[in-house]
C-alpha cells in the first residue's frame, strides 16, 4: 500500500508532490522546509530578497521551523520524531550555517539517533537555507 499524505498543518509544496509517502510500514517525506504554512513567510528571514540581493537571515529560526513542519507531516502521518530513521539535509552555506543548523538538530534529534547526511547545495527552490528529506517508520 502506498499513500500520498498531504496536511494543512505544514506548507503547501511547491511543486507537484505531496508532504509525504506511506509504503508499507515506511515514511518518505518531500522536502521540507522552513516556510510557515499559514502565511509562507520564512522564519530567520529569506535567504535572498525579490531582486535577488543576499539577506543576513537566522540558520536557527530556520531549521527550528523545519523542524516544526517536519513534526507537523509526521504527525499527520500518525508518527513522530522519535520514530525518524534518517534525515538528509541541505544547506545552501555550508560553512555559514553548519554550527547553528547542528545546535538545533541536536536539540531535537540526540535521542532520537537518525542516520544524517548533510549536503552543501547550491540552491533551493524558495529562499531557504535549510531543507530536511527525511525517512520515517509507522509506529506499531
Amino acid at each position: 500500500m502506498s499513500d500520498p499524505i498531504r496536511t494543512s498543518k505544514a506548507p503547501e509544496p511547491v511543486g507537484a508532490y505531496p508532504h509525504a509517502r506511506r509504503h508499507g510500514d515506511l515514511l518518505f517525506l518531500s522536502g521540507v522546509g522552513p516556510r510557515q504554512a499559514a502565511d509562507n513567510s520564512i522564519p530567520g528571514g529569506p535567504i535572498v530578497d525579490a531582486d535577488g540581493v543576499p539577506q543576513n537571515y537566522d540558520i536557527k529560526a530556520q531549521t527550528e521551523a523545519v523542524i516544526a513542519n517536519v513534526k507537523a507531516v509526521l504527525e499527520a502521518c500518525g508518527s513522530s520524531l522519535d520514530d525518524v530513521l534518517d534525515v538528509t539535509a541541505f544547506l545552501v552555506d555550508m560553512d555559514r550555517d553548519f554550527k547553528g543548523y547542528n545546535e538545533v538538530y541536536a536539540k531535537h534529534f540526540t535521542s532520537v539517533q537518525a542516520a544524517r547526511t548533510t549536503i552543501a547545495i547550491r540552491a533551493l527552490p524558495t529562499p531557504i537555507a535549510v531543507e530536511f528529506k527525511v525517512t520515517a517508520k509507522v509506529p506499531e
